[in-house]
């Protein structure tokens, strides 16, 4: 089996493997959102009061990313499987429940409308290329591939990524090309990330975190 097929076959058995139905409470999680957990900074401190975070800050943008894929990494943060000096310390006193509740809040809102820092128009053409058709000659799949038509997601393994903010995708898809993180799913991202120089992903944050962010709602 050739390596696009083998990629894309174990997308598809990822999707079917998905995790159980949500189950989180958002009105609880509101108030955990807004108050914190009695040590740390409440998470609106960083992510803002609509979820919509911060591009300069590095800070995501969480309002309506699937549920259960919140709820992994903020329990990945407590295991170690995802390290942050920063989510650690303000999500380590929450039980299980409260961060399936924080989860299931921001997943209920709705994704605010961002405006991504202007990129020159070269650029955001290679971006667009590597987020809708890849660069197979290197094994470099389409982002689409695995994050959704118009990359809104694909349930709680392929998080939404369009109209998210650039400097964190930026940030992340680094994280995992040095191997900083390693917390997806079969290693998919390492092995995607490893691929792409430095310009290509300036290039391909860029042109994300210029799509609508409404569209991330399809991750749901």
């Amino acid at each position: 089996m050739n390596g696009p097929v083998r990629y894309l076959s174990l997308v598809g058995a990822l999707l079917v493997s998905a995790s159980a139905l949500a189950q989180g409470n958002p009105e609880q999680g509101k108030q955990l959102v807004m108050q914190g957990d009695g040590s740390g900074a409440p998470c609106m401190a960083c992510h803002g009061q609509d979820g919509g975070g911060n591009n300069a800050g590095g800070f995501p943008r969480l309002a309506g990313l699937d549920e259960n894929y919140l709820a992994k990494q903020m329990r990945d943060y407590n295991s170690g499987a995802r390290t942050s000096p920063i989510m650690q310390p303000n999500v380590d006193n929450y039980s299980d429940q409260q961060l399936q509740d924080i989860a299931a809040y921001y997943a209920a809102m709705p994704a605010p409308a961002t405006k991504a820092p202007a990129a020159d128009d070269a650029l955001m053409a290679q971006g667009e290329k590597l987020a809708l058709q890849g660069d197979w000659d290197n094994y470099i799949p389409p982002c689409s591939s695995c994050h959704g038509p118009d990359n809104g997601g694909m349930g709680d393994a392929f998080p939404g990524i369009a109209g998210q903010h650039p400097n964190y995708i930026a940030s992340q898809l680094r994280a995992w090309q040095a191997g900083s993180r390693s917390n997806d799913p079969n290693n998919l991202m390492v092995a995607v990330a490893e691929r792409l120089t430095d310009q290509q992903i300036t290039a391909v944050a860029a042109w994300l975190g210029a799509q609508p962010a409404s569209a991330a709602k399809g991750g749901k």
